[in-house]
């Protein structure tokens, strides 16, 4: 059994005592929270702090904070404008801002690894592809500049970031949440333009997230997230990522559970070459995962475990809580949405990417 390689969602506000002996037992590299973990600013700091206790190795604690409708913490904070917010309105000041200020209001919740900036390409804006809002332009130049400011600025607060969603999720049609996309794009026509933005953030990126999506002119049997021609070969071979923590998106999501059991999910991820396998809610199959990571070879693992320790090396502690920078932090947030405001868009249905 190998717990090392997931990285597990939580529950509720709370840990409860099987939650935590569960976690104590398998020793995930880490945490991601969602909006049901999220009653109050004091209530996360506590529930970052009590995961810490579990834990022999700082574990990872990260979220999807993106800001616009990915916003783990709008229950409690206000929102930041969303990556399609700052395209209608591209002032590099604000988006420098933005990133300071998601960074600040983290590190007072215990976090310490962001699931952002959004890399793709908007290469689809009216589907429901569930990058709705999220993608800072069509353009691979647009991109680089205003995610990486963002990027950027988040960084030099001490959070760390992950670029997604590796290779192209913006070619996908449909939403990976519900079904696995498929895309007939090449790996020329991806270097021209939607691999442009992590060649260029390169140095700038934490860890890279993989999209669940099929490319069959790539590997016609397994998406981008569990394949080993694209995460070995493409991402960390041909590009040079092999000294980045690479991670699967949600193996919960229907692209995946509709077709891989858990369990042969984990294996293939960490076999393709990814260091962490995610698993936000079906977290009771844990220890199926964990058992069936550690069947694969011991080097494959010890490779991703190097990995993972070079990176918590790099992780900063949470600040000192202060209801006083708490404040601060939301009134800048508040300053910059008023300044940026979301473009219009029409009544659209409900994604799952805003659900949990």
């Amino acid at each position: 059994m190998d717990g090392e390689l997931l990285l597990l969602g939580v529950k509720g506000a709370e840990l409860t005592v099987d939650e935590a002996a569960l976690f104590k037992k398998l020793q995930p590299a880490g945490y991601i929270l969602f909006t049901r973990n999220i009653v109050s600013a004091r209530q996360v700091r506590k529930l970052t702090d009590d995961l810490r206790s579990l834990s022999e190795l700082e574990p990872i604690i990260s979220i999807d904070q993106e800001g616009g409708r990915v916003t783990r913490t709008k229950d409690i904070a206000p929102v930041l404008p969303s990556a399609s917010a700052f395209a209608a309105k591209p002032e590099v000041e604000q988006i420098a801002r933005a990133g300071e200020a998601t960074a600040e209001l983290l590190r007072l919740l215990g976090v310490n690894l962001n699931f952002a900036p959004v890399l793709d390409l908007d290469h689809f804006p009216g589907l429901q592809n569930a990058l709705r809002q999220r993608c800072w332009g069509r353009d691979p130049q647009d991109v680089i500049n205003r995610a990486g400011m963002w990027n950027r600025w988040t960084r030099k607060r001490g959070m760390l970031s992950c670029g997604k969603h590796f290779p192209a999720c913006g070619r996908a049609q449909c939403d990976p949440h519900e079904d696995l996309p498929s895309s007939d794009a090449t790996i020329e026509e991806m270097m021209k333009e939607d691999v442009i933005p992590y060649t260029a953030l390169m140095p700038e990126l934490d860890s890279i997230m993989l999209a669940h999506v099929m490319f069959p002119s790539i590997d016609k049997e397994f998406p981008a997230s569990l394949s080993k021609k694209i995460v070995t070969g493409w991402l960390r071979g041909q590009l040079g990522f092999d000294r980045h923590l690479v991670m699967t998106d949600d193996l919960d999501m229907g692209a995946i559970m509709k077709r891989y059991g858990r369990g042969e999910d984990a294996k293939l991820a960490i076999a393709a070459g990814n260091d962490l396998a995610m698993i936000c809610h079906q977290t009771d199959s844990a220890e199926i995962a964990a058992k069936s990571i550690g069947e694969i070879s011991s080097w494959l693992r010890d490779d991703s475990k190097e990995r993972l320790g070079k990176f918590r090396k790099k992780m900063d502690a949470p600040v000192a809580w202060s209801d006083a920078r708490w404040e601060a932090a939301c009134e800048k947030i508040s300053d910059i949405a008023a300044k940026i405001p979301e473009p219009e868009v029409g009544d659209e249905a409900r994604s799952a990417v805003t659900e949990y």
